[in-house]
């Protein structure tokens, strides 16, 4: 494999959003670096497409995220407006998860932040209305992580 290779190692599940949209959870590696991509795709003319929308993750990030969002409430109504933290992805970079709205609806909103520049333009919103599958599918991944060494790639 080429050392600036992208290869998906293993695609875990798909979150639909509606009939055109859904988020993708894989685990990929590139540059020799396993990481885990939270992505959203959409449909056009048949064809299942990834949009910038999507974020990447650490393994150590994906097992405290899961930790935690395992221990939010099935019900989105009883979820707190807390953010969930703030995880170091490299130097000077770091994964946001939090709360917020789009379009009217409340979701769980993962963003990088860069300290030199602020925001970045990576993120993804999953909405708090589908927190049962969004746990299922940090669990999975979190599984699917432990089962494999980092080096077995």
């Amino acid at each position: 494999m080429s050392e600036s290779s992208f290869t998906v190692l293993r695609e875990i599940g798909v979150l639909t959003l509606d009939d055109k949209s859904e988020i993708h959870f894989s685990i990929d590696v590139y540059r020799n670096f396993r990481y885990v991509s939270i992505r959203r795709y959409i449909d056009m003319d048949g064809l299942n497409a990834p949009t910038h929308d999507g974020v990447t993750l650490t393994p150590p990030i994906v097992r405290a995220l899961t930790a935690k969002i395992s221990a939010l409430s099935d019900e989105p109504q009883n979820i707190p407006p807390d953010s969930l933290g703030k995880f170091a992805k490299r130097p000077g970079i770091c994964i946001v998860a939090g709360f917020g709205m789009l379009k009217g609806v409340r979701g769980l909103v993962l963003r990088q932040w860069e300290d030199e520049k602020g925001w970045t333009k990576k993120g993804v919103w999953l909405p708090l209305e589908k927190i049962k599958e969004i746990k299922k599918l940090f669990q999975e991944t979190k599984a699917a992580l432990d089962e494999q060494p980092e080096d077995d790639f």
